[in-house]
Order: C-alpha cells, then structure tokens, then sequence
C-alpha cells in the first residue's frame, strides 16, 4: 500500500465533521500501564464512562489514546478485550479514537529508572506526569528505550502492532493510526529513525482502511517542521498531516502556514500549555477557522498531575527568573476533579465553536 493521495486525504477528511478532542487517560490513573492492565481496570472504566458524558456534552468527538506494550506481553488476552471495551465505550459517546502504536517520550536513565511492569502503580505528588524524574527534564544524552532497544522486545512489539492493526484495520470507531509519538524525542533522534520506517512499512503492509501518520514537534521558523531527517520523514509519509505545539499564538500562524505547503489535511494532535501562552482561548478559534482537527493535551485533572509545569519550566526558571512561564497558570487539563472547569469560559467557548462547526457540517449534506 502507497501513501495516500492527496485527493483521497481530502476526500476522508471532508467527510468528518471537525474532529475535536483530546488526548485522554482518566482521572484516576497513574500512568497508562494503569490505563489498560487489569488491575483497577473496572473501578477505571467507570470513572471513563463519566468523564466521556463531560466530553459529550463539551462538543468533543475523538480521544487519542497510547497504547501500552507491556500490559499487552504480561496480558496479552485481557489487553484485547479492554481495548475493545475502551473502543465501544467510546462509541457509546459518540466519540471516536486516534491510537498510538508508538512512544519516544522516555524519562532519562537515572537511580530511580526503571522497566515499567504491571501491578499497583505509584507516582510523585506535583509533578507532571507523576514523577519526579520524567521524560519532561532535561535530557543531556539520548534516553533509553523501554522496548526498542531490546531485539527481543523490539520484534515483540512489532507483533504487537500487527495483531492490533489486523483486528482493527476496517473498525470505524478507529479513526487514525498514529503510529509513532513524537518520533526522536528524548534525545533519540537517529535511533529511532530506522524503527519508524519499519512501522510505517509494517502498517502499510497491512493495509488499513484508516489513515496513517506520525507528528513532527520541533518547530523553526526557516525550516519549519523539516528540521531533521525524522521530522521530514513523518510529513513526507503521513496521510494526513499531524503536528504538536505547545507554542505562542504568533508562532503558531507560522507553523500552520509553513504546513500548508503539503496541501494536505492537518491536525494538531497535542496542544495547551496556559502557563507558556499556549492557551484555549488563541488556539480554538485558529483551529476551527483553518479547518484543522485538534487534540489538547489533558481532560480532568487527577493523578497524572498534567497541570503542572514540565520539570523543564523549574529548571528553566532556576536558570533564568526572567523565563516566560506563568507559574499562577494550569498547563495542561479541561476540568478540575469535580468536573467544574479550570475556566468555564474557555469551556463556553469550545461549546460555542463545536457548535458552529456542526452546525456547518450539517448544512452540507
């Protein structure tokens, strides 16, 4: 299977209405070995199922979910039917899924650093991510793998990502294979350029109904998104063009600019960071204006702690008091723990924009 033409990118993109939502892990979980191991599982998708009626009743129609490789080895069959209760869950709402095969933000090698594994699951109170050494510091060298830097996990991962695709491959509640996040992250770069053409290989192979893609994040102004060969190659091979930003309105225009070029669909699949002026209220209305789908990172607060700043922006501000991060700020998340919004006017204005972009949606069959 080739690349999508950009006709048919277009055609399967017009025939969404704008595809709203976020990138999700319930309230209660720790990390997402929590998210889909047995343990809590139940307890877990009650929680889901109350926070997925909020995200309907918002105007959101798609999450972006990370799937996660080792609850699938020590699972393997438990995996599979959580992943299709998550899956119909989420249709009950109306709510389709975005699935990410893959995953290059890796916390560096430090004392604490170790393999993840099924079981009760723990995590730092106050830091991003819940934990105190994450992949979100700073990375003086290239972190390790979890999995692909093992042969023996690597070709187990790789039968993984098959099996999943294969069941799955004309499932409408999938909307898109994301089959690489943030590929080079972590200081990765070249390591991991030779695994995401393989997963690019592997999945065409199989040949999905679904598009693909993989989202470049590191932005220059003069090279745009194309500023290694890794990021070149995810906008050289994605059906539909995807990207992150967690930057200011201003550079924002110029990312969404420089991606047109590609003329192709584009969505954003990570977005919001409130304390570095990335914010719900500039970016909303810039995505249903250029017609580009959109993921912000986060939905209710919990022990996941993505409201608070990355490790970076304490290192960064102990460097430097003249940083420009607004401490006072959320970074990422919707909604406090009783489901009341962090700001009930950026939640007035997602309604009225999801609204207005049904509305027209309708108006065109």
């Amino acid at each position: 299977m080739e690349r999508w033409s950009k006709e048919r990118a277009w055609e399967w993109y017009d025939s969404h209405p704008w595809i709203r939502g976020c990138n999700y892990m319930c309230a209660d979980c720790v990390n997402r070995v929590d998210q889909w191991q047995a343990l809590h599982f139940d307890e877990y998708l009650e929680t889901t199922e109350r926070e997925l009626q909020l995200m309907k009743e918002l105007g959101f129609n798609s999450v972006r979910l990370i799937i996660e490789y080792v609850v699938w080895e020590k699972e393997h069959d438990g995996f599979l039917e959580r992943f299709e209760k998550y899956l119909a869950l989420c249709a009950k709402y109306g709510i389709s899924c975005m699935i990410v095969l893959a995953n290059d933000c890796m916390p560096p090698k430090t004392e604490r650093w170790k393999l993840p594994d099924v079981g009760e699951q723990t995590y730092d109170v106050g830091y991003h991510g819940g934990r105190k050494h994450s992949q979100h510091g700073n990375h003086h060298e290239p972190a390790p793998h979890y999995y692909f830097d093992d042969e023996q996990s690597r070709e187990k991962y790789f039968e993984m990502v098959k099996e999943i695709v294969t069941l799955y491959k004309d499932d409408e509640r999938i909307l898109m294979w994301d089959l690489f996040n943030e590929p080079g992250n972590s200081r990765r770069d070249k390591i991991t350029m030779p695994y995401l053409v393989r997963m690019f290989e592997t999945v065409r192979e199989i040949n999905p109904s679904q598009p693909l893609t993989a989202a470049p994040f590191w932005f220059d102004e003069e090279k745009g998104f194309a500023v290694n060969e890794i990021g070149r190659y995810c906008l050289e091979n994605s059906d539909i063009i995807t990207y992150h930003f967690y930057a200011t309105y201003e550079s924002h225009v110029q990312a969404i600019k420089w991606l047109k070029r590609y003329e192709r669909p584009i969505m954003n699949t990570e977005w919001l960071a409130r304390c570095t002026g990335n914010t719900v209220f500039d970016n909303v209305p810039l995505f249903y204006l250029e017609n580009i789908g959109c993921y912000n990172w986060g939905f209710v607060a919990g022990k996941y702690q993505t409201y608070e700043p990355y490790e970076a922006h304490w290192q960064w501000y102990s460097n430097d008091k003249n940083a420009p991060i607004d401490f006072t700020k959320w970074f990422h998340d919707l909604y406090r723990p009783s489901h009341r919004p962090y700001d009930p006017k950026e939640e007035e204005l997602i309604k009225k924009f999801c609204r207005l972009a049904d509305r027209e949606f309708k108006g065109k069959k």
